[in-house]
């Protein structure tokens, strides 16, 4: 019979299936409802601070509802009209990319916490844990749908369609609704997305056996790309509150922080590195932007936005460029710190190249608007006042070819900084070794 050392641990008895399963089920609805409440916290306080709240028929608790199904990539539907007078044209795709951020750093790190401290896992045990979380989400997800619908009436002033309606008793309206089966299955995609970035991004999240050997090539990459995309929303609620504080409107800015902050961050980072956006605004309706932006798409044509055409009005938007080349190099070395000194430097290179221009194809997905509304009378023309057009979206092979470019400038420098940092693989031979 042997001993076991008193170092090394005795077996350890097998928990039983019902056991893991039991807990599973407990992590998964507290991470579903913790995600949940956060979302619909930082979208009801934004709403708030847009003054949604005095919105008729207590209709603020749907419409938060809609804000975050839309948060999680859901498909919210607009409709309106007023009988045979008139008829609305609305659509709206947008993403509240501070609701959604809200809802995935809250999800994703309940989802990593009982997984911590272990360096493999099995496969079956990762889709047990995974398993009830998405279906638990989806539940909610629907709920939310469910609430997400609304109609409002319209008020036209001196219009023709006041004046028919008067005399006809019917009055336009407009609503909107989830559409439950599109935002069933972008909210599948979305948490999906969500587990798998988790898994890539945590060092200390087990993997299968099988896939242990890719750590080095994207772990390190993954994680330095997320903290980019985070500074620079801190960057962003930074300058965010110093406008609130020195230039007025501090609702209209708070509500644009707890809303759509990361729209306009991750758009100042592409920005930032060379790449560039299209868009226009029309009518009354604009995007929640600096009115900086905002003179550069006033119009009826598309409009180039760029660090250069922001530059012909304000020469302050070349700080982008500073700051980007800044983080970027801050990137590069974080990915290098973390990473095996083993690792080259073209490795480093390659792997952030890739990261980088993967994170810049998720955001100019995500961060694109696209809105429009116009009411008109008998089928002929918009209504005055009424119509309104908004759009931006990216030159999205211009944008991803020039992240992966600096994202493997960046790695490769951040390589060469990283030399005299002492990492996780650098072991000096001893002595005795040498002199064999």
């Amino acid at each position: 019979m042997s001993e076991s050392s008193p170092s090394s641990p005795g077996p350890v008895p097998p928990r039983s299936a019902s056991g893991v399963s039991a807990r599973a089920w407990r992590d998964a609805l507290v991470a579903v409802v913790a995600g949940f409440a956060v979302m619909a916290a930082v979208a009801a306080a934004g709403l708030a601070c847009a003054g949604a709240t005095g919105l008729p028929g207590g209709a603020f608790p749907r419409v938060v509802a809609a804000v975050v199904v839309m948060a999680v990539g859901g498909s919210v539907e607009v409709t309106g009209g007023a009988g045979f007078l008139a008829e609305a044209d609305a659509s709206l795709s947008v993403i509240p990319l501070s609701v959604s951020l809200a809802g995935a750093l809250t999800a994703g790190s309940l989802f990593l916490r009982p997984l911590h401290n272990r360096a493999v896992a099995r496969p079956g045990e990762l889709l047990a844990r995974a398993g009830p979380l998405v279906l638990l989400w989806l539940l909610a997800l629907t709920g939310a749908a469910l609430l997400a619908r609304h109609t409002f009436g319209i008020a036209t002033g001196d219009s023709p369609v006041a004046d028919l309606g008067e005399l006809l008793d019917v009055s336009p309206t407009v609503g909107f609704r989830a559409v439950l089966p599109a935002t069933l299955g972008c909210g599948l995609l979305w948490i999906l997305g969500l587990l798998l970035i988790a898994l890539l991004v945590s060092r200390r999240a087990p993997l299968p056996a099988g896939l242990v050997r890719f750590h080095t090539a994207v772990r390190p990459a993954a994680f330095a790309t997320v903290a980019l995309l985070l500074a620079y929303v801190v960057l962003g609620i930074g300058v965010g509150l110093v406008v609130a504080a020195t230039q007025g409107h501090a609702d209209r800015t708070f509500a644009v922080i707890l809303l759509g902050l990361p729209n306009l961050a991750w758009f100042a980072l592409t920005l930032g590195f060379g790449g560039a956006w299209e868009g226009k605004v029309e009518g009354p309706f604009g995007l929640p932007m600096p009115q900086l932006l905002d003179e550069v798409l006033r119009g009826h044509d598309l409009s180039r936005v760029d660090v250069a055409s922001l530059a012909q009005r304000d020469s302050r938007a070349w700080w982008l460029v500073a700051a980007a080349v800044v983080l970027l190099l801050g990137t590069g070395f974080l990915a290098a710190v973390r990473s095996p000194a083993g690792v080259r430097a073209w490795q480093h290179a390659l792997h952030l190249g890739v990261a980088l221009a993967l994170a810049t194809l998720m955001v100019c997905l995500l961060a694109g608007v696209q809105a429009r509304f116009g009411l008109s009378l008998l089928g002929i023309g918009d209504v005055g006042g009424l119509g309104g057009n908004v759009e931006l979206r990216p030159v999205l092979w211009r944008n991803v070819g020039l992240a992966l470019v600096w994202g493997a400038l960046a790695g490769f420098l951040g390589a060469l900084l990283a030399r005299p940092v002492h990492r996780r693989g650098l072991v000096e031979k001893p002595p005795a070794a040498t002199e064999k």
